[in-house]
């Protein structure tokens, strides 16, 4: 999204947001549908609310990490925070094997996305759930609970692996560190929790915000914002704070892999827009 689309859209009020997307992308929606050239399990593009590139290719590919990088496997067990519009639960679906005791369990704040799941993933494959929690975040909704007080809803050592795909991006310092908490205390003994940030070293902010059209100029120390108005929409953080919060809460660092968010648009075959951090418990 242009940099000037993108603050346009956050003066929006949250609801109003969802809106315009499904306004600017109706024509093609409406193409898209009577023309049949809609693939089984893809959202109509207005509804897809996080994340951009193709829906199927950019889930196929955070999948591919997962098993690179998580040692993902058919039998796991799989929570995906921030679970969206089910661009990671879509791929999962022929990978995670019922059979072998594979199964998955998503939650997201906007329940447009968690009821297209359920309409479209969970009535396909009953191993996959979904749930909304009325979580508060001034990007997607005004009102709710405080993200730094939820307890996940499942019980400790639940799942294999957590998938936090473009969620601590969209979350405050505070969260943060009571989430990584939670995921620590459901994995289960040697599990991994693949996560995705825009990290930066404070002494050398510069370096890392080469890319004009996507910097963090906001400084509060150990954390950036992108606007200050939608303090959700973007947040930057300092990868020396982020470790040192993901060592209290018990887990140890597996990979960092540094995505090309900081250096431009242009799509790099080897790496993920955003930076990777896997963690297993100790």
């Amino acid at each position: 999204m242009r940099h000037w689309l993108r603050r346009l859209y956050y003066l929006l009020p949250p609801t109003w947001r969802f809106v315009a997307r499904r306004v600017w992308y109706a024509p093609i929606d409406i193409w898209e549908r009577f023309a049949g050239r809609r693939l089984l399990l893809t959202p109509p593009r207005g509804w897809i609310f996080t994340g951009s590139g193709d829906f199927h290719r950019s889930g196929q590919q955070i999948v591919n990490l997962c098993h690179e990088l998580a040692n993902l496997q058919p039998s796991h067990c799989v929570l995906d925070v921030g679970s969206g519009i089910g661009r990671v639960a879509v791929a999962l679906t022929s990978v995670l094997d019922a059979r072998q005791g594979g199964r998955y369990e998503g939650f997201d704040v906007a329940s447009l996305g968690v009821r297209w799941c359920q309409k479209h993933v969970s009535t396909r494959f009953p191993h996959f759930r979904f749930q909304c929690i009325p979580l508060a975040n001034d990007l997607y909704r005004t009102q709710g609970m405080a993200a730094a007080d939820f307890t996940f809803p499942y019980p400790d050592a639940a799942f294999d692996l957590v998938i936090v795909n473009s969620v601590f991006t969209h979350m405050l310092p505070q969260e943060i560190a009571h989430y990584l908490q939670e995921i620590s205390r459901v994995l289960s003994p040697g599990g991994c929790c693949w996560a995705t940030f825009f990290l930066y070293d404070p002494d050398e902010a510069s370096v890392h915000f080469r890319n004009p059209r996507f910097v963090f100029p906001y400084d509060f120390g150990y954390y950036r914002l992108m606007d200050k108005q939608v303090q959700s929409a973007n947040v930057a953080l300092s990868e020396g704070w982020l470790m040192e919060q993901a060592f209290r809460a018990g887990l140890r660092t597996l990979h960092v892999r540094y995505g090309y968010w900081r250096y431009g648009f242009s799509e790099a075959p080897d790496r993920f827009f955003q930076d990777i951090v896997v963690w297993t418990t100790a």
